[in-house]
């Protein structure tokens, strides 16, 4: 079930920070395109809105693996860490190239902010989903 959460919470974070933060970079003029992009994908013809929160729920798996044993700050960091870094690397290097967009130096920042709070997000909707994070203690050696 916690698998299930992490996709959900990823997903709902791709919505609401994710692409809540390119809104607010769309009205103060940093991005030339609005949020919410309901342009159909393919191969299904969804929105592309629902299909990068579909991939961002994806991502929501491997960042809920690493976070989930680590408490405090330091899963705060790794959620950030991961979210700006993980995700952007893939869009940046395989994606955009792969779709002919031509990357430039002011679309990695602006994927290093966007995904950063793409990753905090999934941890804070993982807390508000029930899920906490819980240091395991390392076998003693014998």
């Amino acid at each position: 079930m916690v698998w299930l959460k992490a996709f959900v919470a990823a997903f709902l974070a791709t919505l609401i920070f994710h692409q809540g933060l390119f809104g607010l970079f769309y009205l103060v003029d940093l991005v030339p395109k609005a949020p919410f992009n309901m342009t159909p994908v393919g191969p299904l013809g969804v929105p592309a809105v629902i299909s990068l929160a579909f991939w961002g729920g994806l991502w929501g798996l491997p960042l809920w693996a690493l976070v989930r044993g680590r408490v405090g700050m330091r899963h705060w960091v790794i959620s950030l860490i991961f979210g700006a870094v993980g995700p952007t690397a893939v869009a940046m290097l395989i994606v955009f190239p792969l779709k002919g967009i031509a990357v430039a130096p002011v679309m990695v920042v602006g994927g290093l902010i966007l995904n950063g709070a793409w990753g905090v997000g999934t941890s804070l909707l993982m807390r508000a989903l029930g899920e906490r994070s819980v240091k395991t203690k390392a076998p003693k050696a014998s």
